[in-house]
């Protein structure tokens, strides 16, 4: 039988299912410590547990609210969901959906972005899994390749690779934009080596160089066609 079709209805629900699972993957998360404990009479010390979150956690709440801000427009509400729930936004989800979308043409805020975007992370999320499923089965025959001093350089620089492949079809885009926040990242980067462990956090002042650049562009451009 045919059915009406309502967006407002989907948004609804996915949001509805949304937020049930991310409370229970929460649960989870942070009950597991407390049952392993119990369990084996081993209880977590929340004393040492708080210390070192406000060692690492604050500066990663931040990152962590960034990347809200940033990806959430960008994926959608459905998107959204599966990326924070199953994880590996900037190594797998992003790419994907960023992907997914430029091959369909669907353009961000759209019904047709929020679609695309679920149905490219969910794919990642599956494949992923099984992925690792076929790793852990393999893992033991594989020692001796994978610690192959051979293919050791190639393991080391997958990330680099793949944000590379994928930044080069945007920096073709405009060059010019994108030589500027690159030139400078890189700069930052060769005088502080300790911020390469920092790469999410430092979206913001890189994005920040971009946008003000388009910015001024856009400025200029006007006033020139004024």
């Amino acid at each position: 039988m045919k059915r009406d079709f309502s967006y407002d209805t989907y948004i609804s629900h996915t949001h509805w299912l949304g937020r049930i699972f991310s409370v229970m993957v929460l649960i989870l998360l942070t009950g597991a410590p407390f049952v392993i404990g119990g369990i084996l009479g081993a209880m977590p010390d929340l004393a040492a547990a708080g210390r070192g979150f406000l060692a690492v956690g604050l500066v990663w709440t931040v990152s962590s609210f960034v990347e809200y801000l940033v990806y959430t427009p960008m994926l959608g509400a459905g998107g959204s969901y599966l990326a924070f729930i199953t994880g590996n936004l900037i190594n797998m989800k992003i790419p994907c959906a960023m992907n997914a979308r430029e091959l369909t043409g669907a353009k961000t805020g759209t019904a047709e972005n929020e679609v695309i975007s679920t149905l490219s992370i969910a794919t990642s999320a599956l494949v992923t899994i099984l992925v690792l499923a076929v790793g852990v089965a393999l893992m033991i025959p594989l020692q001796p390749v994978l610690r192959s001093p051979v293919l050791r350089p190639a393991f080391d620089n997958v990330v680099p690779a793949l944000f590379g492949a994928m930044a080069c079809r945007y920096y073709r885009k405009d060059p010019r934009l994108a030589a500027v926040p690159l030139c400078a990242m890189m700069i930052l980067f060769i005088l502080v080596p300790s911020l390469t462990s920092s790469t999410s956090f430092m979206i913001i002042p890189s994005g920040a160089i971009a946008i003000a650049l388009s910015w001024l562009r856009w400025r200029r451009e006007k006033k020139e066609a004024a």
